[in-house]
């Protein structure tokens, strides 16, 4: 082992260079001594050194030895600053989670009615908010008057099955109910809406028996329309009342037209926003009326026979 130099103490507390042994200039390590001839405490070896030309923990331990220190306690600590740095809590927004948002409890109101028919001035249910968006009921009104008025009997429905696609409150479909329609079936993918307010609704207006729910998509009904519905047969009427922005009506209509739910004495009501193009047909049926109500419109498609009777 190469013998180690005698130090150098510095009055003016500046580095002294010591050379290690017979070790070239480029890796002698630079280690400091300060020392304050007023202060009672023993002088504190601070080791300063390049990086790659650090002293050996071998080097080390003698170092500290002659200094009287414990060399083995003293290299197995961490330094100051890499243990101040594990202690430090993490803060900054990078490493925090946002909050979650509470979502807001859903509520319902009655501001809807059953406009004719055996349950005639009964309220309905419907969520606050913009979540679901009945059919407006100078619109509902309309609809059947025309239906009605088509059937050959203005006092009420024909009697058949109903097809409520986008039921949501239930509204148009409990209508049908009311007025004569023997059997509905509701088709409804929220399930707050379906347990909350479609079915309270049908038990408050008796016609929960009469009724089959289908929590689902309308897309995915329309392309099982036989697993959910057997081989019934197709539909009497089928009102059409989706959520404006939410769908494609070209596509939509194509659906229906293609499945077996529509025969050639259907009729089927859609509810549709301006600036939207209604073909004059749906497979084997054509369009009876279009009227506009403020920025909402109305098309009824009907068999042939129907149109005739309203010209």
């Amino acid at each position: 082992m190469a013998a180690l130099s005698p130090l150098i103490l510095s009055p003016l507390l500046v580095n002294v260079k010591t050379n290690l042994g017979s070790s070239s200039s480029s890796s002698i390590p630079l280690f400091d001594i300060a020392s304050r001839p007023t202060n009672r405490y023993s002088s504190v070896i601070v080791f300063s050194y390049k990086s790659g030309n650090g002293l050996a923990n071998k080097e080390k331990k003698v170092l500290l030895e002659r200094y009287g220190y414990d060399a083995d306690e003293m290299l197995s600590q961490p330094s100051t600053k890499s243990k101040r740095r594990k202690e430090l809590p993490k803060t900054g927004r990078r490493n925090e989670d946002p909050p979650e948002d509470p979502q807001p409890q859903r509520t319902t109101h009655t501001l809807l009615q059953v406009l004719g028919g055996t349950a005639r001035r009964k309220k309905l249910l419907s969520p606050k908010g913009m979540d679901v968006r009945p059919m407006m009921e100078v619109v509902k009104g309309a609809a059947f008057d025309i239906l009605q008025a088509a059937g050959g009997c203005p006092a009420s429905l024909r009697p058949g099955r109903w097809l409520d696609l986008y039921s949501g409150t239930g509204s148009v479909g409990i209508e049908a109910l009311s007025r004569g329609c023997s059997e509905v079936h509701f088709i409804e993918m929220d399930p707050w809406v379906v347990s909350d307010v479609l079915r309270p609704n049908l038990q408050w207006t008796g016609f929960l028996d009469a009724s089959v729910i289908h929590t689902v998509r309308v897309e995915k009904f329309l392309e099982r329309a036989e697993q959910f519905v057997g081989n019934s047969g197709p539909f009497d009427y089928i009102s059409v009342t989706p959520p404006y922005t939410q769908v494609d009506y070209g596509v939509l209509m194509g659906q229906i037209s293609e499945s077996g739910l529509i025969g050639e004495v259907t009729f089927i009501v859609v509810e549709y926003p301006l600036r939207t193009i209604m073909l004059d047909s749906c497979g084997c049926l054509v369009k009876i009326t279009d009227r506009r109500f403020g920025r909402t419109h109305l098309a009824i498609y009907g068999p042939t026979w129907a149109q005739k009777k309203r010209q």
